[in-house]
Protein backbone atom coordinates (compact mmCIF):
# COMPACT_ATOMS: atom_id res chain seq x y z
CA UNK A 1 0.00 0.00 0.00
CA UNK A 2 1.54 3.47 -0.90
CA UNK A 3 1.82 6.05 1.58
CA UNK A 4 -0.66 8.59 -0.02
CA UNK A 5 -3.34 5.68 0.21
CA UNK A 6 -1.83 4.99 3.89
CA UNK A 7 -3.24 8.68 4.92
CA UNK A 8 -5.87 8.43 2.69
CA UNK A 9 -7.03 5.13 4.90
CA UNK A 10 -6.15 7.37 8.04
CA UNK A 11 -8.17 10.26 6.95
CA UNK A 12 -11.46 8.61 6.65
CA UNK A 13 -10.62 6.25 9.77
CA UNK A 14 -10.04 9.74 11.63
CA UNK A 15 -12.86 11.46 9.88
CA UNK A 16 -15.27 8.34 11.50
CA UNK A 17 -14.18 8.58 14.98
CA UNK A 18 -15.06 12.32 14.60
CA UNK A 19 -17.99 11.87 13.53
CA UNK A 20 -18.87 9.33 16.24
CA UNK A 21 -17.91 11.53 18.84
CA UNK A 22 -20.25 14.46 17.48
CA UNK A 23 -22.85 12.16 17.46
CA UNK A 24 -21.82 10.99 20.94
CA UNK A 25 -22.18 14.59 21.64
CA UNK A 26 -25.65 15.37 20.35
CA UNK A 27 -26.90 12.03 21.06
CA UNK A 28 -28.20 12.90 24.97
CA UNK A 29 -29.52 15.71 23.55
CA UNK A 30 -32.09 14.26 21.45
CA UNK A 31 -33.02 11.79 23.51
CA UNK A 32 -33.84 13.89 26.45
CA UNK A 33 -35.57 16.59 24.05
CA UNK A 34 -37.82 13.31 22.36
CA UNK A 35 -38.30 12.20 26.07
CA UNK A 36 -39.54 15.11 27.36
CA UNK A 37 -42.12 15.54 24.06
CA UNK A 38 -43.17 11.61 24.77
CA UNK A 39 -44.29 11.73 28.27
CA UNK A 40 -44.71 15.75 28.91
CA UNK A 41 -46.62 16.99 25.51
CA UNK A 42 -49.90 15.91 27.07
CA UNK A 43 -49.65 18.11 29.64
CA UNK A 44 -49.34 21.60 27.29
CA UNK A 45 -52.89 22.65 27.32
CA UNK A 46 -54.06 26.02 26.89
CA UNK A 47 -55.25 25.59 30.43
CA UNK A 48 -52.02 24.82 31.86
CA UNK A 49 -49.78 27.44 29.75
CA UNK A 50 -52.24 30.36 31.10
CA UNK A 51 -53.89 29.15 33.88
CA UNK A 52 -53.12 29.76 37.70
CA UNK A 53 -51.40 27.06 40.03
CA UNK A 54 -54.65 25.88 42.20
CA UNK A 55 -54.55 23.03 45.39
CA UNK A 56 -51.41 23.47 45.92
CA UNK A 57 -50.12 23.03 42.38
CA UNK A 58 -52.06 19.88 42.06
CA UNK A 59 -53.82 21.06 39.52
CA UNK A 60 -54.58 24.48 37.09
CA UNK A 61 -51.83 25.99 35.13
CA UNK A 62 -48.14 27.02 35.32
CA UNK A 63 -48.73 30.67 33.98
CA UNK A 64 -47.06 32.54 36.69
CA UNK A 65 -43.66 30.74 36.78
CA UNK A 66 -43.24 31.15 33.10
CA UNK A 67 -43.79 34.48 33.71
CA UNK A 68 -41.16 34.78 36.37
CA UNK A 69 -39.01 33.07 34.41
CA UNK A 70 -39.51 35.44 31.56
CA UNK A 71 -38.81 38.35 33.61
CA UNK A 72 -35.84 37.12 35.10
CA UNK A 73 -33.93 36.28 31.69
CA UNK A 74 -34.27 39.90 30.79
CA UNK A 75 -33.99 41.37 33.91
CA UNK A 76 -30.41 39.28 33.76
CA UNK A 77 -29.53 39.89 30.31
CA UNK A 78 -30.27 43.62 30.89
CA UNK A 79 -27.54 43.70 34.06
CA UNK A 80 -25.09 41.59 32.74
CA UNK A 81 -24.82 42.04 28.69
CA UNK A 82 -23.97 45.92 29.35
CA UNK A 83 -21.44 45.17 32.09
CA UNK A 84 -19.76 42.15 31.16
CA UNK A 85 -19.41 44.47 27.54
CA UNK A 86 -18.15 47.60 28.79
CA UNK A 87 -15.27 45.25 30.89
CA UNK A 88 -14.21 43.35 28.22
CA UNK A 89 -13.75 46.40 26.16
CA UNK A 90 -11.79 47.59 28.92
CA UNK A 91 -9.83 44.57 28.86
CA UNK A 92 -9.16 44.62 25.37
CA UNK A 93 -9.10 48.41 24.05
CA UNK A 94 -7.81 50.22 27.22
CA UNK A 95 -6.13 48.51 29.90
CA UNK A 96 -2.45 47.76 29.64
CA UNK A 97 -1.93 44.10 29.60
CA UNK A 98 -0.01 43.37 32.47
CA UNK A 99 -0.09 41.79 36.05
CA UNK A 100 -3.40 43.80 36.59
CA UNK A 101 -5.02 42.94 33.42
CA UNK A 102 -3.42 39.12 34.41
CA UNK A 103 -5.63 39.29 37.78
CA UNK A 104 -8.40 40.76 36.45
CA UNK A 105 -9.15 37.31 34.04
CA UNK A 106 -7.88 35.15 36.89
CA UNK A 107 -10.77 36.38 38.77
CA UNK A 108 -13.03 35.99 36.29
CA UNK A 109 -12.19 32.71 35.09
CA UNK A 110 -12.46 31.34 39.10
CA UNK A 111 -15.85 33.12 39.28
CA UNK A 112 -17.14 30.43 36.54
CA UNK A 113 -16.27 27.84 38.84
CA UNK A 114 -17.84 28.90 41.66
CA UNK A 115 -20.98 27.28 42.27
CA UNK A 116 -24.60 28.75 41.87
CA UNK A 117 -25.93 28.53 45.78
CA UNK A 118 -22.83 30.36 46.55
CA UNK A 119 -24.48 32.86 43.89
CA UNK A 120 -27.72 32.88 45.89
CA UNK A 121 -26.41 32.96 49.35
CA UNK A 122 -24.48 36.24 48.01
CA UNK A 123 -27.60 37.54 46.76
CA UNK A 124 -29.45 36.79 49.81
CA UNK A 125 -27.25 38.59 51.79
CA UNK A 126 -25.98 41.57 49.56
CA UNK A 127 -28.83 42.39 47.63
CA UNK A 128 -31.78 40.75 49.77
CA UNK A 129 -31.00 41.72 53.22
CA UNK A 130 -27.89 44.39 53.03
CA UNK A 131 -29.85 46.71 50.13
CA UNK A 132 -32.90 45.85 51.59
CA UNK A 133 -35.06 44.31 48.20
CA UNK A 134 -36.13 41.80 49.73
CA UNK A 135 -36.92 38.26 47.80
CA UNK A 136 -37.62 40.04 44.34
CA UNK A 137 -37.42 40.14 40.68
CA UNK A 138 -34.59 42.78 41.36
CA UNK A 139 -32.80 41.10 43.83
CA UNK A 140 -32.88 37.37 41.64
CA UNK A 141 -31.94 39.28 38.10
CA UNK A 142 -28.90 41.09 39.94
CA UNK A 143 -27.60 37.41 41.43
CA UNK A 144 -28.28 35.96 37.98
CA UNK A 145 -26.66 38.46 36.33
CA UNK A 146 -23.51 38.36 38.50
CA UNK A 147 -23.73 34.79 38.25
CA UNK A 148 -23.30 34.89 33.95
CA UNK A 149 -21.05 37.56 33.71
CA UNK A 150 -17.94 35.73 33.35
CA UNK A 151 -19.61 34.06 30.26
CA UNK A 152 -20.46 37.46 28.80
CA UNK A 153 -16.85 38.57 29.44
CA UNK A 154 -15.47 36.14 28.03
CA UNK A 155 -17.62 35.76 24.99
CA UNK A 156 -17.14 40.05 24.53
CA UNK A 157 -13.73 39.33 24.82
CA UNK A 158 -12.88 36.95 22.46
CA UNK A 159 -15.33 38.57 20.12
CA UNK A 160 -13.58 42.33 20.18
CA UNK A 161 -9.98 40.24 19.78
CA UNK A 162 -11.04 38.99 16.50
CA UNK A 163 -11.69 41.77 15.24
CA UNK A 164 -8.61 42.57 13.13
CA UNK A 165 -5.94 45.77 14.47
CA UNK A 166 -6.05 47.12 11.01
CA UNK A 167 -9.33 48.33 11.35
CA UNK A 168 -8.28 49.89 14.01
CA UNK A 169 -5.13 51.44 12.79
CA UNK A 170 -6.95 52.42 10.10
CA UNK A 171 -9.89 54.35 12.00
CA UNK A 172 -7.26 56.22 14.21
CA UNK A 173 -5.11 57.30 11.09
CA UNK A 174 -8.11 59.00 9.86
CA UNK A 175 -8.09 60.87 13.06
CA UNK A 176 -11.40 58.82 14.87
CA UNK A 177 -10.57 58.79 18.89
CA UNK A 178 -10.11 55.81 20.35
CA UNK A 179 -13.55 55.78 21.60
CA UNK A 180 -14.96 56.60 18.45
CA UNK A 181 -12.63 53.96 16.73
CA UNK A 182 -14.43 50.97 19.70
CA UNK A 183 -17.94 52.32 19.11
CA UNK A 184 -18.14 52.72 15.32
CA UNK A 185 -15.44 49.84 13.78
CA UNK A 186 -14.89 47.50 16.59
CA UNK A 187 -18.36 47.03 18.32
CA UNK A 188 -20.13 46.69 14.89
CA UNK A 189 -17.94 43.95 13.92
CA UNK A 190 -17.52 41.90 17.33
CA UNK A 191 -21.45 41.94 17.95
CA UNK A 192 -22.26 38.62 16.95
CA UNK A 193 -19.30 37.47 19.21
CA UNK A 194 -21.17 39.10 21.88
CA UNK A 195 -24.47 37.85 21.16
CA UNK A 196 -23.08 34.35 21.06
CA UNK A 197 -21.99 35.36 25.09
CA UNK A 198 -26.08 36.64 25.40
CA UNK A 199 -27.11 32.95 24.16
CA UNK A 200 -25.15 30.89 26.91
CA UNK A 201 -26.26 33.37 29.53
CA UNK A 202 -29.95 32.80 28.65
CA UNK A 203 -29.54 29.00 28.58
CA UNK A 204 -27.36 29.56 32.12
CA UNK A 205 -29.82 32.21 33.90
CA UNK A 206 -32.98 30.40 32.46
CA UNK A 207 -32.37 27.34 34.11
CA UNK A 208 -31.05 27.99 37.49
CA UNK A 209 -32.29 26.70 40.88
CA UNK A 210 -29.97 27.41 43.33
CA UNK A 211 -29.26 31.26 42.95
CA UNK A 212 -32.88 32.29 42.81
CA UNK A 213 -34.40 29.88 45.65
CA UNK A 214 -32.85 32.25 48.22
CA UNK A 215 -33.39 35.84 46.05
CA UNK A 216 -36.81 35.85 44.53
CA UNK A 217 -38.67 32.23 44.26
CA UNK A 218 -41.99 31.70 45.79
CA UNK A 219 -43.12 28.23 46.48
CA UNK A 220 -46.87 28.64 45.47
CA UNK A 221 -48.11 32.25 44.42
CA UNK A 222 -51.14 32.16 42.20
CA UNK A 223 -50.09 35.85 41.21
CA UNK A 224 -48.13 37.37 38.75
CA UNK A 225 -45.58 40.13 39.85
CA UNK A 226 -46.50 43.68 39.57
CA UNK A 227 -43.12 45.29 39.98
CA UNK A 228 -39.63 44.62 39.94
CA UNK A 229 -39.57 44.60 43.83
CA UNK A 230 -42.31 41.46 43.57
CA UNK A 231 -41.88 37.59 44.71
CA UNK A 232 -42.35 35.56 42.03
CA UNK A 233 -42.62 32.00 40.67
CA UNK A 234 -39.64 30.75 38.24
CA UNK A 235 -40.37 27.23 36.00
CA UNK A 236 -36.58 25.82 37.68
CA UNK A 237 -37.31 26.21 41.38
CA UNK A 238 -41.42 25.14 40.39
CA UNK A 239 -40.45 21.98 38.66
CA UNK A 240 -37.80 21.54 41.94
CA UNK A 241 -40.63 21.75 43.86
CA UNK A 242 -43.34 19.87 42.03
CA UNK A 243 -41.01 17.11 41.73
CA UNK A 244 -39.79 17.08 45.54
CA UNK A 245 -41.67 18.66 47.49
CA UNK A 246 -45.18 17.56 47.03
CA UNK A 247 -46.46 14.06 47.40
CA UNK A 248 -48.73 13.00 45.14
CA UNK A 249 -48.21 15.57 42.47
CA UNK A 250 -49.61 14.37 38.95
CA UNK A 251 -47.05 13.16 36.84
CA UNK A 252 -47.99 14.67 34.07
CA UNK A 253 -47.36 17.93 36.01
CA UNK A 254 -43.55 17.50 36.48
CA UNK A 255 -43.01 16.08 32.79
CA UNK A 256 -45.31 19.64 31.17
CA UNK A 257 -43.13 22.11 33.44
CA UNK A 258 -40.16 20.19 32.28
CA UNK A 259 -40.98 20.61 28.70
CA UNK A 260 -41.95 24.58 28.97
CA UNK A 261 -38.60 24.60 30.72
CA UNK A 262 -36.98 23.19 27.55
CA UNK A 263 -38.90 25.28 24.96
CA UNK A 264 -38.77 28.53 26.66
CA UNK A 265 -34.99 28.26 26.85
CA UNK A 266 -35.02 27.00 23.14
CA UNK A 267 -37.17 30.20 22.32
CA UNK A 268 -34.88 32.29 23.69
CA UNK A 269 -31.39 30.59 22.27
CA UNK A 270 -32.84 30.50 18.56
CA UNK A 271 -34.84 34.43 19.18
CA UNK A 272 -30.70 35.23 19.68
CA UNK A 273 -29.36 32.86 17.40
CA UNK A 274 -31.44 34.71 14.44
CA UNK A 275 -30.52 37.91 15.59
CA UNK A 276 -26.88 36.73 15.79
CA UNK A 277 -26.61 35.22 11.99
CA UNK A 278 -28.48 38.41 10.81
CA UNK A 279 -25.38 40.42 11.90
CA UNK A 280 -23.39 38.01 11.01
CA UNK A 281 -24.09 38.59 7.56
CA UNK A 282 -23.65 42.05 7.48
CA UNK A 283 -19.54 41.26 7.99
CA UNK A 284 -17.27 42.18 5.23
CA UNK A 285 -14.17 39.68 6.71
Amino acid sequence: MSHVRKQLVYEKIAHTFLGLAAALTAAPVIIIIVFLLVKGSAALTPEFLTGMPREGMKSGGIFPAILGTFYLVIGTVLFSVPVGTLAAIYLTEYAKQGRLTRTIRLAIANMAGVPSVVYGLFGLGLFVLFLKMGTSLLAGSLTLGILVLPVVITAAEEALLAVPQSFRQASLALGATRWQTTRKVVLPNSISGIITGTVLAIGRAAGETAAIMFTVAAFFLPALPSSPFSQAMALPYHLYTVSTQVPGMPEAIKWGTALVLLLLVLLFTLTAALVRARFRRKKRW
